[in-house]
């Protein structure tokens, strides 16, 4: 039995204020469905089935390149930061597994994975950092790390991603996340192509101490810190990337790392026809890589890129089996909050696509009739499914309203009292 850092007996008052509601939402909710064809007991088990990840770094409070403004009871470390991660997965039952960061999260593999397994939690990919320098270490990464032109600091960068599989080994991890930051500041800074070579070899060592059982997860960005040229600028590098180390290299795809007004749900598209999808870092973004919470600006494209994963589900892709996690920086509001919410957004676009008519989509498709093709998935899109989520959610044990119960628990107030007081730094990096 699960540690709970909330009460499970508010959990339940707290639902039982409203499972009246959510039966009489749910009964109308299917008998709509089912004049369309679709079974809700079908769609809310599919739904009951799917997760996301939870990134560490995500529980504290981010910021910008300018500021960062401390939130109250922030984590103090890693096993802080499990404490709150199992509150999302309590009241979600979305969130299961937890993405480390080393080195921020490096500490006794044993002791991690026994914090892990007495809340219920298990572990996610490995995220290695060589886009800043950790106190003590050698070689900078001002200038690059996998692509720098030194190649003790490049051998530096491997050496801490292998140490990033080691621990990830032993708390049960299965794939490696690797961003660089590496690029160019200034025209004829850096050589493109040997930066690129420098790249691929070093990103072969690090494959070959992969275990069989592993995946290598490589993900692109078009800029920041490097606002001339990035290593990994684009979907396109990123899949040369996975098809030159072998078989369990992946793309990675940042929902938030690619210009305004691009295709994602097309990258997604060609990512899986040629088998080189990994997975997904879940947020949402304005103007480029501004890790907002998921489905806050732009919530249809979020179902389209889910859109195209329910269409491999039903072809039968083989080997088809991405991994999802949110990456997100919270400024602004409550972290667990933002959490909850995302999770909740990303789930609610997987049962969207769902209910997809994908007989009429098709042959709208066929026809070449736009219009209804269009139409055809915003019908789905347009369908308040909150009821599934919340069945769900109630089904497994979770919260009906996970934000409201959260509020009612007073967590965010006790761990306060509990936690020393941040002090706000310049910058915005956790």
């Amino acid at each position: 039995m699960a540690e709970y850092r909330i009460a499970p007996d508010l959990v339940a008052a707290e639902n039982g204020k409203r499972a009246a509601a959510l039966k009489s939402d749910y009964e109308a909710l299917g008998a709509t469905l089912a004049r369309r064809g679709v079974d809700i007991e079908a769609v809310t088990k599919k739904v009951s089935e799917f997760f996301v990840a939870v990134p560490s770094w995500g529980v504290g409070t981010g910021g910008t390149r300018f500021a960062r403004f401390p939130g109250t009871g922030e984590p103090r470390g890693i096993f802080d930061k499990l404490d709150d991660c199992a509150v999302i997965q309590q009241l979600t039952r979305t969130t299961p597994k937890v993405s480390l960061h080393i080195p921020w999260d490096k500490a006794d593999p044993r002791e991690l994975k026994a914090k892990g397994d007495a809340l219920g939690l298990g572990f996610d990919a490995m995220n290695s950092n060589t886009f800043s320098d950790a106190p003590g270490q050698a070689h900078s990464y001002k200038f690059g790390s996998l692509s720098h032109v030194d190649a003790a600091t490049r051998a530096q960068a491997v050496e801490h991603n292998i140490e990033c599989i080691e621990i990830g080994k032993a708390i049960g991890s299965k794939a490696l996340t690797v961003w660089v930051g590496d690029g160019s500041n200034f025209p004829g800074q850096t050589n493109f192509t040997k930066a690129f070579e420098r790249y691929l070899a070093a990103m072969a060592d690090i494959y070959k101490a992969l275990p069989d059982d592993w995946r290598l997860f490589s993900e692109h960005k078009m800029y920041e810190p490097a606002f001339y040229s990035t290593v990994v600028q684009d979907w396109g590098t990123n899949y040369l990337i996975a098809q030159t180390l072998g078989p369990k290299a992946h793309c990675l795809v940042d929902l938030g790392h690619h210009a305004p007004n691009t295709n994602i749900e097309m990258i997604v598209a060609r990512l899986i026809q040629f088998g080189k999808l990994g997975g997904f870092h879940f947020n949402d973004s304005k103007y480029g890589d501004d890790d907002l919470d998921a489905g806050a600006i732009e919530p249809y494209r979020l179902f389209l890129v889910f859109n195209e994963l329910v269409d491999a589900e039903r072809r039968g892709v083989n080997d088809f089996n991405p991994a999802h996690m949110i990456d997100q920086s919270h400024n602004v509001t409550d972290p667990i909050e933002s959490l909850i919410s995302s999770a909740n957004e990303i789930r609610r676009a997987y049962a969207q696509a769902l209910i997809v008519d994908r007989k009429a989509l098709g042959d709208y498709q066929d026809a070449n009739d736009a219009l209804m093709a269009s139409e055809t998935l915003k019908r789905a899109y347009r369908a308040d499914v909150e009821p599934i989520l919340a069945e769900a959610r109630r089904r497994a044990g979770g919260a009906i309203d996970p934000v409201a119960a959260y509020r009612a628990s007073g967590y965010r107030h006790k761990v306060a009292a509990e936690r020393p007081a941040s002090v706000a730094g310049g910058g915005g990096i956790i």
